[in-house]
């Protein structure tokens, strides 16, 4: 008898392991995020999931941020700063608790499903904002060479794009109503405009930096 109970205990110990596996899968979204079709801001957005959301997480690529999701009817990749799972009664970060929550190692593979389409931009509307023009004569236009950290630093920061029409390419002037975002220790600030990241000078807002 006592050998079956001691049987009947490891069973219990086994399953209730395995619940609490499946459920550090389940994971939910701390704020409004982007949905991407791949692990980057350059790919694109294949819907947004509102706070409080519930998910499904695949796990996370090794060396990054980005993770993996089924939410909302949509499968795709999310930063992983904005995803909370249970842990022990509370809600943690999943990038705060990777290894604490045990969550999978995944890698991104080029014939993934979700990438379907990764290569197509947002073609802009004759309603959206123009970029100003690329003036010749302006000896203030520069073109600078960013250091590999500071793609880095907008891959795990990614931020919603922008439409705007025109020619996307330095020199070009993103609007005063367009928010360019700061990179910390850099001079130049960041935007992304019809899916492609740009580096902007912020004072003069015109773009430095066009990453293709």
């Amino acid at each position: 008898m006592s050998l079956k109970r001691n049987l009947l205990l490891a069973s219990f110990v086994l399953l209730g392991s395995a619940g609490l596996a499946e459920a550090e899968m389940a994971a939910t979204t701390a704020t409004d995020i982007e949905v991407r079709s791949g692990p980057g801001a350059e790919f694109p957005t294949v819907g947004v999931a509102t706070r409080g959301s519930e998910a499904t997480l695949d796990g996370c690529v090794e060396g990054s941020r980005w993770c993996r999701v089924d939410v909302n009817g949509m499968r795709g990749w999310v930063y992983a700063q904005y995803l909370s799972v249970e842990q022990n009664g509370a809600s943690v970060v999943v990038q705060d608790h990777r290894d604490d929550l045990g969550i999978p190692t995944i890698t991104y593979e080029q014939t993934d499903p979700v990438q379907t389409g990764s290569v197509r931009r947002v073609q802009p509307s004759s309603n959206d904002q123009l970029l100003g023009p690329v003036d010749e004569n302006d000896t203030d236009v520069v073109a600078v060479t960013p250091p590999e950290e500071v793609r880095t630093y907008i891959d795990d920061n990614p931020v919603d794009t922008v439409r705007l029409n025109g020619d996307l390419v330095v020199g070009a002037t993103v609007p005063q109503s367009v928010e360019v975002h700061r990179i910390p220790d850099y001079q130049y600030s960041y935007v992304e405009v019809n899916h492609q990241p740009v580096l902007v000078d912020p004072g003069t807002r015109r773009i430095v930096y066009v990453y293709r």
